[in-house]
Protein backbone atom coordinates (compact mmCIF):
# COMPACT_ATOMS: atom_id res chain seq x y z
CA UNK A 1 0.00 0.00 0.00
CA UNK A 2 2.82 2.27 1.03
CA UNK A 3 4.39 1.61 -3.03
CA UNK A 4 1.04 2.51 -4.37
CA UNK A 5 0.80 6.59 -2.73
CA UNK A 6 4.35 6.58 -3.42
CA UNK A 7 3.37 6.02 -6.81
CA UNK A 8 0.74 8.25 -6.77
CA UNK A 9 2.57 11.64 -5.39
CA UNK A 10 5.80 11.16 -7.14
CA UNK A 11 5.36 13.81 -10.14
CA UNK A 12 8.82 13.33 -11.61
CA UNK A 13 7.18 12.67 -15.38
CA UNK A 14 5.01 15.55 -14.79
CA UNK A 15 7.28 18.29 -15.50
CA UNK A 16 8.38 16.22 -18.87
CA UNK A 17 4.72 15.96 -19.99
CA UNK A 18 4.55 19.90 -19.20
CA UNK A 19 7.31 20.77 -21.51
CA UNK A 20 5.93 18.21 -24.20
CA UNK A 21 2.46 20.09 -24.68
CA UNK A 22 4.13 23.60 -24.29
CA UNK A 23 6.54 22.40 -26.87
CA UNK A 24 4.07 21.29 -29.49
CA UNK A 25 1.62 24.07 -28.84
CA UNK A 26 4.59 26.35 -29.39
CA UNK A 27 5.78 23.65 -32.94
CA UNK A 28 1.70 24.66 -34.21
CA UNK A 29 2.14 28.14 -33.62
CA UNK A 30 5.02 28.56 -35.33
CA UNK A 31 3.70 26.27 -38.45
CA UNK A 32 0.49 28.07 -38.69
CA UNK A 33 2.73 31.79 -38.76
CA UNK A 34 4.72 30.35 -40.90
CA UNK A 35 1.86 29.18 -43.57
CA UNK A 36 0.59 33.18 -42.86
CA UNK A 37 3.97 34.31 -43.74
CA UNK A 38 3.83 32.27 -46.84
CA UNK A 39 0.65 33.37 -47.99
CA UNK A 40 1.71 36.96 -47.93
CA UNK A 41 4.83 36.13 -49.12
CA UNK A 42 3.41 35.07 -51.92
CA UNK A 43 1.52 37.75 -53.09
CA UNK A 44 4.13 40.77 -52.33
CA UNK A 45 6.65 38.62 -54.74
CA UNK A 46 3.54 38.43 -57.04
CA UNK A 47 2.93 41.95 -57.17
CA UNK A 48 6.65 42.75 -57.57
CA UNK A 49 6.53 40.55 -60.70
CA UNK A 50 3.75 42.09 -61.89
CA UNK A 51 5.23 45.61 -62.15
CA UNK A 52 8.60 44.36 -64.27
Amino acid sequence: MQKIHAFAKDESGATAIEYGLIASVVGVGIITGLGFLRDSLNALFTEIIGFL
